[in-house]
């Protein structure tokens, strides 16, 4: 069988990273409008989250949505777990700076308003949000009409963090272990490669196609995202105001690009590189469908988190505590050293699909 990869389900990456630059270069030109002022932007070249400076603390904002997660939803007719992948996608992006997440705001764009769906869609969020302790102070539902054919859910998030406590990523070293956190199925990027697999392999109805006991491959593509954000405020890095357990250099969300295109997005220290030799398993559905698209090993990783969803970079003698202290709290998480950081300036992975080493 042909291979399946990123490119045929219609996502082009390296256009994606052409245009998040370009975007970007063009968002800083306002910078020097708010210089001297309360508010003046930290850049951050690659960072996780924007960040404004307010005195004491910064201003952590930054954006994400649950892609074509959505059309998963209305397949199946489940909408009530979309808000914990949106709320996901943001929040766990603002940890990654040390931002608590304070509020978080969303636009809906539909084609038609539905308002039972939109009571599972903003149900999901709020509870997602009150385990987390963020705050929805508003929204916007846009029925537009023809302009869309399917629902589009994006959000943005507004956080604090005391300036000491920004993780910039100048503290990340080679020698320091990196700590993995255990996600789910899929977060909301490469849902768009396996759609386009279970369409291959199954048909138009794939979603209704059983996976594994009674469960169909719609359902099992839906399983809303692991939040990290709480667990490691908590447990790791501290609220705003609270004690600081441990001191760590840098924490990195695996979403789109997968782990050798987000890792490298700290090491402001060109000459540093990672290996990683202790990785979770993939989810048994993720490793299905390498199967069942031919996806190599390669894009696999570049595409999906294949298991591990956060990463905290943290030195040697806190390592093993951190992890006992995350586990404690929620064993889900399995917290464990999955590698190591390293000046070999690239991104080396012993696949847990084959153990075949890949470099990157």
């Amino acid at each position: 069988m042909k291979e399946i990869n990123y490119a045929d389900s219609g996502v082009n990456i390296s256009k994606g990273d052409d245009a998040s630059k370009k975007a970007y270069s063009n968002a800083k030109k306002t910078f020097a409008s708010r210089k001297g002022m309360i508010g003046e932007p930290f850049a951050l070249e690659g960072g996780f989250s924007g960040a404004l400076d307010f005195g004491d603390f910064l201003v952590v904002q930054n954006d994400d949505g649950v892609g074509t997660k959505s059309e998963l939803a209305e397949r199946t007719g489940v909408y009530n777990t979309l808000g914990e992948d949106l709320l996901c996608m943001v929040a766990d992006d603002a940890i990654c700076v040390g931002g608590e997440t304070v509020s978080i705001t969303n636009t809906l764009d539909v084609p038609v308003v539905e308002p039972d769906v939109i009571e599972q869609l903003t149900a999901g969020l709020a509870e997602a949000c009150m385990k987390e302790k963020v705050v929805i102070p508003g929204g916007e539902i846009a029925e537009v009409g023809d302009a869309c054919n399917k629902m589009v859910w994006n959000a943005t998030a507004v956080g604090v963090v005391k300036k000491d406590r920004f993780l910039s990523g100048n503290d990340v070293k080679a020698g320091q272990k990196i700590i993995g956190l255990r996600g789910r199925v899929l977060r909301s990027n490469g849902v768009s490669l396996a759609r386009k697999i279970c369409e291959v392999n199954f048909g138009d109805d794939w979603h209704n196609t059983e996976w594994k006991d009674g469960i169909t491959w719609g359902h099992v593509l839906l399983t809303p995202s692991k939040i990290f954000h709480r667990l490691v405020l908590d447990n790791v890095i501290g609220g705003f105001d609270a004690d600081r357990p441990f001191n760590v250099s840098g924490i990195v969300h695996i979403t789109g690009g997968g782990i050798p295109g987000n890792v490298p997005r700290i090491f402001n220290d060109k000459s540093l590189g990672a290996k990683f030799d202790n990785l979770h398993e993939p989810h048994e559905a993720i490793s299905q469908l390498r199967e069942l698209g031919n996806v190599s090993e390669e894009e696999c990783y570049k595409t999906w988190n294949c298991g591990t969803a956060l990463m905290i970079f943290c030195n040697s003698e806190d390592a093993e505590e951190i992890c006992k202290r995350l586990n404690s709290a929620d064993s889900e998480v399995d917290a464990k050293i999955v590698g190591e950081v390293n000046d070999a300036q690239n991104i080396e992975i012993i696949s847990k699909f084959t153990g075949t080493r890949l470099l990157f």
